[in-house]
């Protein structure tokens, strides 16, 4: 299968004033450059079960351990410990549990108010999930397939102009043009001047903005405790680059709400398939797709 890439041309504009000279304006033109075969992962059959394996898999391993620290007496007592206890001992009537100093209330015991927890998670417990090597890759491969298909990438939520005939997008050339004189630039090393605002221009021309401004909208304060644990806010997920090396492009593009960049030797199934759900609207450059090879 071959797809046509998108040449970028960039004639960038400035308006002096007696005060200084303005903020640059960007005119974006994109024409369709020499087509390229697009490896033979892309036509690999989909399967959801692997990728919503995959997916689950990649959580788990990356799963943080928690637990309480261990109990080390009155030097270092834990959650529920912290009180002065005694025993009373045997043939008083009473039950055999300890209670606090000087007074007739239990302590320490899981049944006990303020008592430490029964059985709590442990730090040692091991979350992760095995999958074989071929089972990820196939399930990479798989999660690559449907995001060729515009229906499935429209129904998991991204929102694409109608003039987006095919997918996936392949960026090729770029040139800025300034003055009247062109200069060509490797577009996954350029990172020279307002670079996020060039993406973004680029992104809207190529028919993506209305995804840009959904995921922009739809960052949201996080319900929960998550707020107090550094994960305040939720954004949905937009575009995915996919990229050779991560550089000048990557750093240009990373700074947009909901977009994520990932280098072609790291790509997986959940890059592509967040949460499980396949059809993530991905953007590739040419030698991205080189690299996939």
């Amino acid at each position: 299968m071959k797809i046509a890439v998108k040449d970028i041309t960039n004639t960038i504009s400035a308006d002096e004033l007696d005060a200084g000279r303005l903020q640059d304006t960007f005119e974006i033109s994109v024409e369709d450059g020499s087509k390229v075969t697009l490896p033979e992962s892309f036509t690999t059959p989909l399967r959801l079960d692997l990728v919503k394996l995959a997916v689950a898999s990649s959580r788990a391993n990356r799963r943080q351990p928690y637990g309480s620290r261990p109990h080390q007496g009155k030097k270092r007592p834990m959650a529920g410990m912290k009180h002065s206890v005694e025993w009373w001992g045997k043939g008083r009537g009473v039950s055999r549990i300890m209670r606090r100093t000087g007074q007739r209330r239990g302590a320490q015991n899981p049944h006990t108010l303020g008592g430490r927890r029964a059985h709590g998670p442990k730090v040692e417990k091991n979350w992760a999930r095995k999958l074989n090597q071929k089972e990820r890759k196939l399930a990479r491969d798989s999660a690559l397939t449907a995001t060729l298909d515009l229906a499935t990438v429209s129904s998991r939520g991204h929102r694409i102009s109608d003039d987006v005939e095919s997918l996936p997008i392949i960026l090729g050339s770029y040139v800025e043009v300034r003055d009247g004189k062109s200069e060509n630039y490797d577009i996954e090393a350029f990172n020279h001047g307002s670079a996020t605002r060039k993406i973004l221009a680029i992104f809207n021309e190529l028919g993506l903005g209305d995804d840009l401004q959904r995921a922009r909208d739809g960052r949201k304060i996080r319900a929960g405790k998550a707020t107090m644990r550094g994960r305040v806010h939720k954004t949905p997920k937009s575009v995915l680059l996919v990229v050779k090396e991560k550089a000048g492009l990557a750093q240009a593009a990373r700074n947009l709400p909901g977009v994520d960049v990932v280098a072609a030797k790291d790509l997986n199934a959940e890059d592509l398939a967040p949460g499980g759900d396949v059809g993530r609207l991905t953007v590739f450059t040419k030698s991205a797709l080189e690299a996939l090879n």
